[in-house]
C-alpha cells in the first residue's frame, strides 16, 4: 500500500521556510555587516591617504622651493668666491634633494606620495564593490522576509541567488579577482 503524500498546510509550509529563511536572513545580515565595515574602513582609506598624499607633496614643494633659494644663494657664493659657504650651500641643496635618515628629502618625498597614492586608487577601485555588496545583502535579506510572509519558495530561491551574487560581490571588493575593464 502506497500513501497518499498530502500537501502541507499554509502554517505547515510556513514553519518550513521560517526554519530555512530564518537562518540565512542571519548568515546575510552578518556577511552585511562585515561588508558595511570593511567598506567604512577602506572609505576611510580612502580619504586619509588622499589628505596624507596632499601634506607630502605640499612638504615636497616646500623643499622644492627650499633648494631653489639655497641654489642662488650657491650661485651667489660661487661668483663671489666664498669656497665655504658655497660648499655649506651645496651640503644643504644636496640634503634637500635626499634624506635617508629621516626621509624628508625630496626624493623620499616623492616616493611617499607615490605610494600613497598608489594605495588610494586601490581602494578607490574597491568602494562600489562595497556598496553593490551591501545593496544586494540588502535586497536578498528583504526577499526572505517576503518569502516568509508570502510563504513563497520562489522568493527564497531568488534571495539565494541575490545573496550568492553579493558574496561574489564581496570577494571582489576584498581581493579585486576581477581585472579591471578600464
Amino acid at each position: 500500500m502506497t500513501e497518499e503524500k498530502k500537501p502541507l498546510s499554509r502554517s505547515e509550509r510556513e514553519a518550513l521556510i521560517k526554519d530555512k529563511a530564518g537562518w540565512v536572513i542571519v548568515v546575510f545580515a552578518a556577511l552585511l555587516a562585515i561588508n558595511t565595515y570593511m567598506g567604512g574602513s577602506n572609505s576611510s582609506k580612502v580619504l586619509n591617504n588622499t589628505i596624507e598624499a596632499n601634506n607630502t607633496w605640499a612638504f615636497y614643494q616646500a623643499k622644492s622651493i627650499k633648494q631653489t633659494l639655497t641654489e642662488m644663494r650657491y650661485d651667489d657664493a660661487v661668483a663671489a668666491k666664498e669656497d665655504k659657504k658655497a660648499e655649506a650651500l651645496k651640503a644643504k641643496m644636496d640634503r634637500y634633494e635626499s634624506e635617508p635618515a629621516t626621509g624628508e628629502g625630496k626624493k623620499e618625498l616623492f616616493a611617499k606620495a607615490r605610494t600613497l597614492e598608489a594605495d588610494r586608487t586601490v581602494a578607490k577601485e574597491r568602494s562600489p564593490w562595497y556598496t553593490f555588496a551591501g545593496s544586494l545583502f540588502q535586497i536578498a535579506i528583504v526577499l526572505l522576509s517576503a518569502s516568509i510572509l508570502a510563504v513563497n519558495n520562489r522568493l527564497y530561491t531568488a534571495s539565494l541567488y541575490v545573496g550568492g551574487v553579493a558574496i561574489i560581490l564581496m570577494s571582489q571588493a576584498v581581493w579585486l579577482w576581477i581585472p579591471a575593464v578600464i
